[in-house]
């Protein structure tokens, strides 16, 4: 069944990149896997706790390399020339803007956990220590 959603989303989404990945963005799935996904479960305790103002260098690390990898598929959904790449890829500038309404919530998230990062005063204020 999960082939064929994969199959599904490829034929509806017109989107090369899931089933034939070109090796940058196999580089761009192992750091999703290796250091994106193990990072979910250590923010989300952060932000569900609350008042853990630890998390944000290490969310400021994560959006900026989400985001960079985010405007490096954007680029290429935009600027590839898919008709080499037989009949997956988009064709016109409507299927390109669909397959990029897929990707840009990927690069809009992170960029808000960046901005309330670097502008809440909740997560910028330096913490107070104690003189003993």
């Amino acid at each position: 069944k999960l082939t064929d959603l994969l199959q599904w989303y490829v034929t509806t989404f017109r989107d090369p990149l899931m089933l034939q990945p070109p090796e940058w963005f196999k580089a761009f799935i192992y750091c999703e896997a290796f250091l994106q996904l193990p990072f979910f479960p250590v923010a989300g305790y952060a932000f569900l706790k609350g008042g853990c103002r630890w998390i944000r260098t290490p969310a400021i690390i994560y959006s900026t390399h989400v985001a960079t990898t985010l405007l490096a598929i954007l680029a290429h959904v935009l600027f590839h020339d898919f008709s080499k790449s037989g009949p997956l890829g988009p064709q016109t500038l409507r299927e390109r803007l669909v397959l990029l309404s897929v990707y840009v919530p990927y690069l809009l998230i992170p960029l808000l956990i960046l901005f309330t990062m670097l502008y809440s005063p909740h997560y910028s204020h330096a913490e107070k220590r104690k003189r003993k």
